[in-house]
């Protein structure tokens, strides 16, 4: 099975020769041009993957061609080549869509991990681009993997749907990413979606953020001002942290959630909203509402459809995807499109336990993609990049105004995580890692909201 079709556009016929040479024994299917003009006449016969093309030709230059390619909508990968390379042309040949340029004499080794990987990201965007189109913008839903096939299933099912959904999940999960896929794949999509994190407000000023305020209602109420439902009626509100939510705040949800109408604070006027509501924690709720800190009737109306996001260790096949899914993203946004993942990189990174899950392997790709002064990333450039998110220091904890109970369990949490990130969720590894019981350790992890293996939840 081929691993791709590839035009080779260059006027030095040893250039041609050695690159369908090297290409073949890839497992490419390679055509070659001598110019533009021949170039464009196998292109409007057959589709290729990717073009490689020198940019000085006898017949014209290969940036113009470039832009006749873009502009007809052809999104096969380019990578340009050129033996008197300027960073104008390279500007130019990136603003137009080329993945990468190379400056001759080339290196096959290096056009070869070039090349995969163009063709790698060529592929990620494709597929982005079909669920896009049959399941309402997926996008930064990325992997194969059996459990995010399943994820993007219910997602699609929930947001067909009106009613409430509640999404559970590691910190750096994707929560946020989930509930926004659920309103752009619903019927809501045209409407606003309104998010409000509920450990982010103090608890005076949660009730005014969620239902609004009349003036005067309180000191600096200076003027009436909409809350978040009044703001998304008709659309979705994503309650993110919503274990965190106070208790009296929780009831005065509850009656929203069944009556369909709020007041504004210092208000007696009653409004009905029209909002569906996506909540999401990371705390385990049923243990909170058998502790009497979250409502259990307010749990069930959240719970009509609840979503479980997989931990990144749970899922390490879509890492190299998610990595490129980043690698580009980073790519653009820091002006460095020549750097690319090699093998040994993408090895580097599988292995890495990632206890931050998919936002910490966000924030890696982006320090690597503007620290590293090689454009060929490799596994030890990884390690580097991981040394340098270091470990969680005493200073720093502590918050004033923060009571020592919170901070206390703040930083419980913070050593259980990634303990339990670095044993690969084995809840008996860590207990002998930390010296504790078992029993002890899921006690504690249950209390803390994390979750270890699923055949230890038997534990005691």
């Amino acid at each position: 099975m081929t691993r791709g079709h590839v035009l080779v556009v260059d006027d030095e016929t040893s250039i041609l020769n050695t690159l369908k040479k090297a290409l073949s024994l890839e497992g490419y299917q390679v055509d070659l041009a001598g110019g533009i003009a021949v170039a464009e006449q196998r292109i409007a016969k057959q589709v290729y993957d990717a073009v490689l093309l020198d940019v000085a030709l006898p017949d014209g230059d290969g940036l113009d061609l470039l832009a006749r390619l873009r502009s007809a909508g052809n999104e096969c990968a380019v990578l340009m080549m050129s033996g008197h390379a300027t960073i104008d042309a390279a500007v130019r040949a990136t603003k137009l869509g080329a993945l990468d340029f190379l400056e001759k004499p080339l290196s096959t080794d290096r056009l070869l991990v070039m090349l995969d990987n163009a063709l790698r990201l060529l592929h990620a965007e494709a597929e982005a681009r079909e669920l896009h189109a049959e399941a309402g913008h997926f996008d930064d839903l990325v992997g194969n993997s059996r459990v995010m096939r399943d994820l993007r299933e219910r997602v699609l099912r929930a947001a067909r749907s009106s009613a409430s959904v509640l999404i559970r999940g590691e910190r750096g999960t994707g929560k946020e990413l989930v509930a926004r896929a659920i309103h752009r794949a619903s019927p809501r999509a045209k409407a606003i979606l309104e998010r409000l994190n509920c450990a982010a407000v103090p608890a005076e000023l949660i009730e005014s953020e969620l239902f609004g305020h009349e003036a005067g209602a309180f000191t600096g109420a200076t003027k009436q001002r909409r809350g978040k439902f009044e703001r998304a009626s008709g659309g979705t509100l994503f309650l993110d942290e919503v274990g965190d939510m106070p208790l009296a705040m929780q009831a005065k949800l509850l009656r929203v959630l069944q009556e369909g109408e709020i007041e504004r604070v210092g208000g007696s006027a009653t409004f009905t909203v029209d909002v569906r509501v996506v909540a999401a924690s990371n705390k385990d709720l049923p243990d909170a509402c058998e502790k009497g800190t979250f409502r259990a009737d307010l749990y069930d109306r959240l719970n009509v459809v609840p979503i479980e996001l997989p931990p990144l260790r749970a899922r390490r096949e879509d890492i190299p995807k998610l990595a490129e899914h980043f690698l580009l993203s980073s790519r653009k946004a820091n002006a460095r499109p020549g750097v690319v993942l090699t093998p040994s990189a993408i090895e580097a990174l599988t292995r890495h336990p990632f206890p931050g899950n998919v936002r910490e392997l966000r924030n890696l790709m982006e320090r690597l993609v503007i620290l590293s002064p090689d454009e060929a990333l490799n596994g030890d450039d990884v390690e580097r990049a991981v040394g340098m998110s270091g470990a969680p220091q005493a200073a720093g904890l502590y918050r004033p105004g923060v009571p020592f109970r919170v901070l206390s369990e703040q930083a419980e949490r913070a050593i259980v995580e990634e303990a339990l990130a670095h044993h690969g969720g084995q809840m008996a590894a860590t207990a002998r890692a930390l010296g504790m019981e078992r029993s002890h350790l899921y006690k504690k992890a249950r209390a803390l909201g994390l979750r270890g293996d699923k055949d230890e939840d038997s534990a005691d």
